[in-house]
């Protein structure tokens, strides 16, 4: 491979490929993405799946396409943040199988004088090309000292705000077996955040130094400590709606997450949800959870909103 470039906003241009990599789904990559979540489920680690054989994680396969950006650039150099995730689920991938990962950048734009990407990408199964996932990602990306630029007018949609907040006399619903309506409160999981997971996740096995794995590399953007990808929160919420709609979130399961605040090595993260919506079609219903996550400082992380078919037996269907 040529010299990888640097991570920065003029060196990236729209319509640039990135990859194609493949991804072997065995039992160590099943075992890692379990460890680095802490989802150990019974359906990727054990013989409950009801797929028949070991399934990967809903969400295991996010980081390796969001790291498709080195095969370009220099992952060494990259201090960008994790602003926006998108992603879709259409098939389950199971152990034994070789996903096949390329993706593109779309969009470039400037915003009160700081340089966003936008980033999209899918995973196929190299057997049957099978689609697994799409995801769409917007990153920070440095702009060159000296220069001035102006925003980037662009044709973007209305971001929607979630409420971070539990109304007042709602009882919370423990999940969507039993009665359900549009209002109702939910608790999703606890997870505290730790370094050594924290490193896996974002390549210490590869020898790379960045924000999320370096505190000299974190410094240099002001932090406190070394910064826990976004994408951890966004497991984290697939973890939650795997069990709420079980098998039907591997081919329905949708996700938008916006990251508010960074989050470091001993946090506390507390997932919170409503239900916003359901939606009556042929094929079932589908419910619309708004989310939000709350540091152990009361300091909001993240918050958007995920969707999926329900069953009313969603860890057996």
């Amino acid at each position: 491979m040529s010299k990888r470039k640097p991570v920065e906003y003029d060196q990236m241009e729209v319509g640039e490929v990135l990859g194609p990599v493949e991804v072997a789904i065995d039992t160590h990559f099943l075992r890692s993405a379990a460890f680095t979540v802490d989802d150990y489920h019974e359906w990727s680690l054990g013989d409950a799946s009801p797929f028949g054989k070991p399934v990967a994680q809903g969400a295991a396969l996010l980081c390796d396409l969001l790291r498709l950006l080195y095969t370009r650039f220099d992952p060494n150099q990259d201090l960008g943040l994790h602003q926006h995730e998108e992603f879709q689920l259409f098939s389950p991938v199971f152990v034994g199988e070789t996903v096949r990962l390329e993706g593109r950048f779309v969009e470039k734009y400037v915003k009160r004088g700081r340089g966003y990407i936008i980033t999209e990408a899918e995973a196929r199964t190299v057997g049957d090309d099978r689609l697994i996932i799409r995801h769409r990602a917007t990153e920070t990306a440095d702009l060159p000292g000296g220069q001035e630029y102006a925003d980037t007018k662009r044709d973007a949609p209305p971001s929607r705000r979630v409420v971070a907040h539990v109304p007042e006399g709602r009882t919370f619903v423990k999940d969507l077996s039993g009665a359900f309506a549009a209002g109702d409160p939910m608790r999703g999981p606890v997870k505290t955040i730790y370094q050594d997971q924290m490193s896996v996740y974002s390549g210490a096995h590869l020898f790379w130094q960045s924000i999320h794995t370096n505190r000299d590399v974190a410094a240099k953007l002001g932090m406190k400590d070394t910064v826990a990808q976004g994408l951890m929160i966004a497991s984290y919420i697939s973890e939650w709606a795997t069990r709420l709609f079980g098998k039907s979130w591997f081919q329905t399961g949708k996700v938008s997450a916006t990251f508010l605040a960074s989050v470091f090595p001993g946090d506390i993260l507390s997932v919170f949800g409503i239900i916003s919506e359901t939606i009556q079609s042929a094929e079932g219903t589908t419910v619309e959870v708004e989310f939000w996550v709350k540091t152990q400082n009361e300091e909001t992380a993240a918050a958007g909103w995920f969707s999926g078919l329900h069953s009313d037996d969603p860890m057996k269907s």
